[in-house]
């Protein structure tokens, strides 16, 4: 979809736990669509949420929990993608500014 429509973006909102159990290709998809990727969380924020989000964006950790809401999507841990710092910031802040130019 994002190689037929140019103009679409996605956001990685409750995806963690999937993306997660296959970081090698997901790392590529984060590399190859880093304009395209916006940062998004549909859980109540809160400390511990963000914490494992920039864990599973940030680091190369192996198995370990997910952002989730109490039920949780499944019985596995998830591995970062270790994304490099010009990924993260246009994941985290610039994708969006360029969405929603009035933010800035």
């Amino acid at each position: 979809m994002l190689d037929a429509n140019p103009n679409v973006l996605v956001d990685i909102s409750a995806r963690a736990s999937e993306l997660g159990r296959q970081p090698y290709s997901a790392r590529k998809f984060f590399l190859r669509f880093a304009d395209r990727i916006l940062f998004g969380a549909d859980l109540v924020p809160n400390v511990e949420m963000y914490r494992l989000y920039y864990r599973f964006l940030e680091t190369a950790d192996e198995y370990f929990e997910y952002p989730t809401h109490a039920s949780g999507q499944g019985r596995w841990n998830i591995y970062g993608l270790d994304l490099p710092e010009d990924v993260l910031r246009k994941v985290y802040r610039e994708n969006a500014l360029r969405l929603l130019p009035n933010l800035k």
